[in-house]
């Protein structure tokens, strides 16, 4: 079983449990350099638990479009039980405290979470395959 997702690991000029914001066009270098990004579970190096077929920052945040191909992944996915998405980075500039604008960012990885630091950054639209 796989199932493909689309949903938002980062919405922008919201604050997150963390204490930082991300702004609209923090990632565009990033994704710029066509650098491969993996979808893993819960931000562990190594378990990667399906592909990620799209990346792009639109309006709202860091829109992705992925595959899950991990059978036990794909299930919680599939039903619902597993919405959570998240993405691990690293800074490149930032701006301010309380809260801190993040506002370049290095993409390393994008991931499927039980609970995302970002309330908002979810899985929006499955579909079964």
């Amino acid at each position: 079983m796989s199932v493909r997702f689309a949903g938002y690991a980062s919405v922008f000029d919201r604050v997150d449990r963390g204490g930082d914001v991300v702004r609209s066009g923090a990632f565009a270098a990033s994704l710029q350099a066509g650098r491969a990004v993996p979808l893993l579970w819960q931000h562990r190096p190594g378990a990667s638990i399906g592909v990620i077929e799209a990346l792009v920052e639109d309006a709202r945040g860091l829109r992705v479009v992925a595959r899950v191909t991990h059978p036990a992944a794909a299930q919680l996915v599939a039903r619902g039980a597993l919405t959570g998405l998240s993405f691990g980075y690293r800074v490149r500039a930032a701006r301010g405290e309380n809260p801190r604008e993040l506002t370049a960012l290095d993409l390393a990885e994008v991931s499927l979470v039980a609970a995302p630091m970002q309330p908002l950054a979810r899985v929006i639209q499955v579909v079964k395959e």
